[in-house]
């Protein structure tokens, strides 16, 4: 009988040792699978971008006159590029187009030429503070005059990211040395242009250069008003070859050159004017 006792317990004490080996192993398994969080969207900020001064009309009731200028929200910062020729013009436009001029938190001037500088000190007037990019070469009583104006100058030589996904090409030498911008989307680069005196296909290369990606849209002023129509087909095979998705080629550009992006690009050319708002 004692015997059986023993086998008895013996058997339980086995049983017990099994159900506990089998519940630490499930806890492990458990504990070695990962761990499920709960799914967050990522949102996207969307790129807007609206141009303030053009001498072509898009919007109704905004002002035209010689000069660029456009201002980029959705970045991490918000940035003003040019400031057209004529203060009256760029603040008209500014109020039509409800842009709030706090808002902006950074002023980057592609060169220096009164249709792209016109307006900016009327503009510091409303919001001073802030940094200013101005390209290496700019005079230096235009450097004071905006130091004065209460605003931070930053001098671009080399290329330099202005905040978060934009960058400035630096200083690009030409018979006008000029800056542009580029702006890093999921679509592909951006590339604003002032008037690209150093040559518009030489911008979209020194992009490309920089960022190590194709130029998904360049847009700007290209001054290529004294260009043949054979140059500027030559060009435009240019832009095909370096992959450039989309254009819209304004300002500087000349009527019939800007007709023949239109024909090259057929829906993939974007019409640029006073109002014109980009969204990507």
């Amino acid at each position: 009988m004692k015997i059986i006792n023993k086998i008895t317990t013996l058997l339980v004490v086995l049983l017990l040792m099994n159900i506990n080996a089998f519940t630490q192993l499930k806890m492990d398994s458990e504990n070695s699978q990962p761990k499920k969080t709960e799914s967050k969207t990522t949102k996207k900020n969307t790129v807007k971008m609206t141009v303030l001064y053009d001498n072509y009309l898009f919007s109704e009731g905004t002002k035209t006159a010689w000069g660029f200028s456009c201002v980029i929200e959705g970045t991490e910062k918000n940035i003003l590029f040019d400031t057209g020729g004529e203060s009256e013009v760029l603040m008209h436009n500014i109020d039509k187009l409800n842009i709030n001029p706090e808002s902006v938190e950074i002023i980057v001037i592609s060169h220096n030429h009164w249709d792209h500088t016109g307006g900016l000190f009327t503009f510091l007037e409303k919001k001073s503070g802030i940094p200013v990019y101005l390209p290496h070469s700019f005079p230096g009583e235009f450097i004071d005059k905006v130091k004065d104006s209460k605003a931070t100058v930053i001098l671009t030589n080399e290329p330099v990211e202005i905040c978060k996904d934009v960058f400035s090409t630096g200083e690009i030498e030409g018979p006008v040395n000029e800056q542009s911008l580029i702006i890093k989307t999921n679509k592909g680069l951006i590339v604003v242009t002032g008037c690209a005196h150093p040559g518009i296909v030489n911008i979209i290369k020194r992009a490309q250069e920089i960022m190590g990606e194709e130029v998904y849209l360049v847009f700007g002023g290209f001054h290529l008003m004294r260009h043949s129509e054979e140059k500027v087909k030559e060009i435009i095979s240019q832009f095909r070859e370096l992959g450039v998705k989309k254009c819209g080629a304004t300002h500087c550009t000349g009527d019939k050159q800007i007709t023949q992006f239109k024909e090259a690009y057929g829906n993939d050319f974007i019409e640029i004017g006073t109002g014109r708002v980009l969204e990507f």
